[in-house]
């Protein structure tokens, strides 16, 4: 397939190397043209993903207009806080009918939306919106070490297509048809993972932090049960799997946010000091 990852963050720029492994054509969209053409030159994502080599193959540009251009697919690796802005500023380049796939985690601050509904929202058109979401950890995705995801929402045949083009030998996808819960998962396993990271901060130890993490679990369940999700969807990668990778990890923003803040570190402080986005700072709200 052609598929076009707009956003080159951490995760976009994983998946857009994944996706190449994978067999596709890959073309990455930034919105920011000087850092974008950067990485064009370069081919290193310094800001994200520093240390690693972004194959030639993976065309790079700020044009919307070329990256989308007879795609089969469109991958959506915006923080949530601006899929609305950016869908808004180049929804002329997307192509049409084709599947758009959200792959961020969190709910709109404005309106409490989750991503596939924003996107529903900002293209007005009768498409399949799905939904990749599960442990994912950009550092290890880009490197090609094992990673399996939860791929769901669209019609069977959507679904099938999808998870056949981004499967490679080390990144296995998984269908679900609770697309609802796999995003509430998403959302709410930074909120618990924030928790996590606070106990962490202020020494109190492992014990406390797997409370947290158990008692969190549930927590998202019954909030899932009580919107119309499915409950074993939090029993599965992308529930207690996202939220165990994202609370033990090193990698995890929202866990090592929270840190932070258990350590006598202001909100303010930790948003100036990082371009990385931890979700689950608007989430808990």
């Amino acid at each position: 397939m052609r598929i076009a990852v707009l956003g080159n963050g951490g995760f976009g720029t994983a998946m857009a190397m994944t996706a190449l492994r994978a067999g596709n054509e890959v073309r990455l969209w930034g919105h920011d043209p000087k850092y974008t053409a950067e990485l064009a030159s370069s081919r290193q994502n310094p800001r994200y993903l520093p240390g690693l080599e972004i194959p030639g193959e993976i065309l790079i540009s700020a044009d919307a207009g070329e990256v989308c251009s007879d795609v089969d697919a469109v991958l959506i690796a915006v923080p949530t806080q601006h899929i609305r802005a950016v869908l808004e500023s180049i929804a002329a380049d997307l192509p049409a009918g084709k599947p758009l796939v959200s792959m961020a985690k969190g709910l709109e601050q404005q309106t409490g939306m989750r991503p596939s509904q924003v996107i529903s929202e900002c293209i007005q058109e009768d498409r399949p919106v799905l939904v990749l979401c599960g442990p994912s950890h950009a550092e290890e995705i880009a490197r090609g070490m094992p990673a399996t995801l939860v791929l769901a929402g669209g019609s069977d045949a959507a679904l099938s297509e999808l998870q056949e083009a981004l499967s490679a030998s080390s990144f296995r996808i998984y269908r679900n048809s609770d697309s609802l819960g796999v995003e509430l998962c998403g959302a709410l396993k930074n909120v618990m993972s924030l928790a996590a990271g606070i106990a962490e901060g202020l020494g109190l130890g492992d014990n406390a932090k797997a409370a947290t993490m158990s008692r969190g679990l549930i927590e998202m369940s019954r909030y899932g049960l009580a919107e119309g999700a499915q409950l074993q969807t939090f029993f599965g990668l992308a529930g207690v799997g996202d939220l165990a990778v994202t609370t033990f990890s090193p990698h995890g923003r929202n866990r090592a946010f929270g840190e932070r803040i258990g350590r006598g570190e202001t909100l303010d402080e930790i948003l100036e000091s990082t371009p990385k986005v931890a979700e689950g700072v608007w989430t808990s709200r």
